[in-house]
């Protein structure tokens, strides 16, 4: 049996810190506290003392208690980020913080393999979480007052965070599922192309399917990381055109270094390559008035890529597909990339189309292992679905 781990500066949000722990240890599930303060001084009552996680700075502890707050709390995170996921008693994690306490015990807790329960009680949550979240599963839960003192509000929203990781540590999901585990990455414009793939692998496979949105591409990178994805099926890539070209969807500069990490089978395509998301009408830059739109919705403005944004997108991907030491198939639906990207449709552009294959083609350094493939069919064509699965049936089966 592993334990609940409640985290935080003991230093002060001590009281808190303790409340929670109670609370939790009352319901039967076992505690461990882990204090992370950075002024050196050991607190009373707790399992873990700061000296024991700053050991594990690569500097030793000496790195953190600098007596500088800015360094102290920066090598403390790193201390942190490496000690929690070496623990190998983890049930679940609740943390306490204010803007510097989040961002201090988050960067442990997306250290943790998803499933793993991860609270955090925050000052910050109530705002844009996504650089505290990342690609994990992070539950944050807004502070509404300060952590700073035990009131009649914070006690409740404390309690409510502390039983719920009670909860998650007292009943675990059980999930037995045999089937080897596939990533698909998919946007509104390809879902005919994924549906059709997952209706083919679901009877032997469990499909994991991603939405592009920048943070689906990275979700699906992290479980490769963490060996949960046994291949990836990378239809819809359009998150590299938001990073080439500055849109609100964009992937991370490390898209597709967990696939070159991991050497895990890949099959990848082109999908909505074709376009750059923003949101309403009057966020989009002003630099691209004159460029082609289209309104995907009241919130969502999609942007038509250029040839030369074609370009950097295939050199950037092409990079990327030569840094695979796995199998790696590639393939460019020559009829279009996207239900917007086909004959009488708005972003239907074989110029722009032609640009991106022939950069990949050319810049993919093509081996046995990694080849790029062209197709004269559509992306949401039937038969370019079965193009896939035969790619994939050819990576997955060596």
């Amino acid at each position: 049996m592993g334990s609940a781990y409640i985290v935080g500066t003991f230093d002060t949000k001590g009281d808190e810190l303790r409340y929670v722990a109670g609370l939790v240890g009352a319901t039967g599930v076992a505690v461990r506290t882990v204090d992370l303060s950075t002024t050196g001084e050991p607190a009373d009552d707790v399992d873990v003392p700061a000296a024991e996680v700053a050991a594990w700075h690569p500097d030793g502890a000496g790195a953190v208690f600098t007596g500088d707050r800015g360094s102290a709390v920066a090598a403390m995170t790193e201390a942190f980020a490496r000690f929690l996921p070496a623990r190998g008693d983890v049930d679940g994690v609740l943390g306490l913080g204010g803007s510097g306490g989040t961002a201090l015990v988050t960067p442990a807790l997306r250290a943790l393999p998803v499933g793993v329960p991860k609270f955090m009680v925050s000052t910050m949550a109530a705002g844009d979480v996504g650089s505290y979240v990342g690609a994990s599963d992070i539950a944050m839960l807004h502070s509404v007052t300060d952590v700073a003192g035990l009131n009649r509000i914070s006690r409740r929203v404390l309690g409510n965070a502390a039983h719920a990781l009670a909860g998650a540590c007292a009943h675990p999901v059980a999930v037995t599922d045999e089937r080897p585990a596939v990533g698909l990455t998919m946007f509104g414009v390809t879902t005919p192309c994924v549906d059709a793939v997952t209706a083919r692998l679901g009877d032997d496979h469990d499909c994991l399917v991603f939405h592009a949105t920048g943070t689906g591409g990275a979700a699906m990178e992290k479980l490769v990381d963490d060996g949960h994805l046994a291949a990836v099926l990378d239809i819809s890539t359009t998150e590299v055109c938001d990073l080439v070209a500055g849109g609100v969807l964009a992937a991370g500069e490390d898209r597709l270094d967990a696939v070159a990490r991991t050497g895990v089978p890949y099959v990848g395509s082109c999908g909505a390559l074709d376009m750059v998301n923003f949101g309403p009408p009057d966020t989009v830059p002003q630099h691209y008035a004159d460029r082609l739109f289209y309104p995907h919705n009241p919130q969502v403005t999609l942007m038509r890529t250029t040839a030369d944004e074609a370009r950097a997108i295939g050199v950037f991907l092409a990079r990327k597909l030569n840094a695979c030491a796995g199998p790696v198939r590639f393939l460019l639906p020559e009829g279009g990339v996207s239900a917007l990207d086909a004959p009488g449709q708005p972003f239907h552009d074989p110029e722009v189309d032609a640009v991106l294959f022939d950069t990949l083609e050319r810049e993919v350094e093509q081996t046995p292992d990694r080849r790029v493939i062209r197709s004269p069919r559509h992306l949401n064509d039937p038969g370019f679905a079965e193009e896939l699965l035969a790619a994939f049936d050819d990576v997955t089966r060596r």
